[in-house]
């Protein structure tokens, strides 16, 4: 899996340093803010708490597991950080909101998507995801400090 993300990581560096081609205006080109949009969204959440030692004491606690893992390998970072409100809410301020007894209903947004919770954005369903395996990413949210 390791080798699948650092192949296409290279291929979209390599595609977005491309340049301009000859006779385009300069800021006319959207494919290269594409191309770096995609580039950002499939790389995954490298902001561990081994980062974070003297900066962060609360993210020290957190500890990667199953449920890290399948969210760095899922399109979850594209809106969420740790510790930073993207597009959808911080994972920190998740788990202050919710408790691990909220753990299956959590599961089962996660699959079915929604909105109204966070505000007017809606969360894309993910019915690939399985509920063994959104509950692994749920607790790893939860854990997050």
């Amino acid at each position: 899996m390791k080798k699948v993300f650092i192949v296409l990581g290279i291929s979209l560096v390599i595609a977005a340093c491309g340049g301009s081609k000859p006779g385009e205006a300069e800021g006319g080109d959207t494919s290269t803010t594409a191309t770096n949009q995609t580039a950002t969204a499939a790389q995954p959440n490298v902001d561990t708490s081994a980062t974070k030692i003297g900066t962060e004491p609360a993210a020290a606690a957190a500890t990667p597991g199953k449920g890290a893992t399948l969210i760095a390998g899922s399109d979850c970072t594209t809106c969420h950080k740790e510790h930073q409100k993207i597009v959808g809410p911080a994972f920190a301020d998740i788990a202050k909101k919710y408790t691990a007894a909220d753990e299956e209903k959590l599961a089962k947004k996660v699959i079915a998507g929604g909105s109204g919770n966070w505000g007017d954005i809606a969360m894309s369903p993910h019915p690939a995801i399985s509920l063994a395996d959104a509950k692994e990413m749920v607790k790893y949210i939860l854990s997050v400090k």
